[in-house]
């Protein structure tokens, strides 16, 4: 793997926002071909790293390389290897399913044809079919959700970004979304996600990364975290919790 580049690797990273210093000298690296999960609590940096990481953010101090490219420097490289989906679905109500899909991806660069035979791939590929000709308007959360990350694979991106997917979804819904999601990393898609759900993170990262106070303070699988947090019986719970303690202890 040393000699793979990395699909992220950031380091150094700061950023502030007048007073508040969201990123503080973040190091983080996700190897390509991996699902990694970046754990936190509110305030902790993950929206803001994620968004340096897309090129919708500069740092303040620090590089961000994606696939080699520098995020600044190379940002139009970069954005043509990432998808995005963001916290909230980035749709028009106003258009149908396939529309916004036949959008963006034109706005990638794909002709008017490729672009309508891949947006009634994913459409097939992601459950939406039957809608793909409805307006967004009538969709339901898991529906928008799962149209979202369809838009953020239209120009078949090497990695995916995605900034608490299954946030606000009923628990059908996100069964249904991280079956899509365990696909695509069968398929080889790089992924890195931010998420309040521990259990999706123990479930299904080969990586986790904890973030506290604009930080990363801990990175492995989960089994290593676990360990760090005792060992036999520790639930990845009690490995988030032991590891912010101390570092809030650390620090007063």
């Amino acid at each position: 793997m040393s000699n793979v580049t990395p699909a992220v690797e950031a380091r150094a990273v700061r950023k502030a926002f007048g007073q508040v210093q969201a990123l503080d000298g973040v190091d983080l690296t996700v190897q390509a071909g991996t699902l990694s999960a970046l754990l936190g609590p509110n305030g902790a940096g993950k929206t803001t790293l994620v968004r340096i990481i897309a090129t919708l953010a500069r740092a303040d101090a620090g590089q961000v390389r994606v696939f080699g490219f520098d995020t600044v420097k190379q940002a139009a490289q970069v954005r043509a290897r990432i998808g995005l989906t963001g916290q909230y679905a980035g749709l028009d109500d106003a258009l149908s399913g396939r529309d916004n899909l036949i959008l963006i991806g034109r706005l990638a660069g794909l002709g008017r044809k490729p672009a309508g035979k891949r947006a009634a791939e994913l459409a097939g590929a992601l459950g939406l079919t039957d809608a793909v000709d409805r307006m967004v308007r009538t969709y339901s959360g898991g529906m928008r959700r799962r149209l979202d990350l369809a838009a953020s694979l239209m120009h078949r991106p090497d990695l995916l970004v995605l900034d608490e997917p299954t946030t606000g979804l009923d628990p059908g819904s996100r069964q249904q979304l991280w079956a899509i999601l365990t696909e695509l990393k069968a398929a080889g898609t790089t992924m890195l996600l931010t998420t309040q759900y521990l259990e999706e993170a123990d479930r299904f990262a080969d990586i986790v990364h904890v973030l506290h106070h604009g930080t990363v303070i801990a990175s492995g699988t989960s089994e290593e975290l676990k360990e760090r947090a005792g060992g036999a019986g520790a639930s990845l719970d009690d490995a988030f919790l032991a590891l912010t303690r101390n570092e809030e202890s650390a620090a007063s």
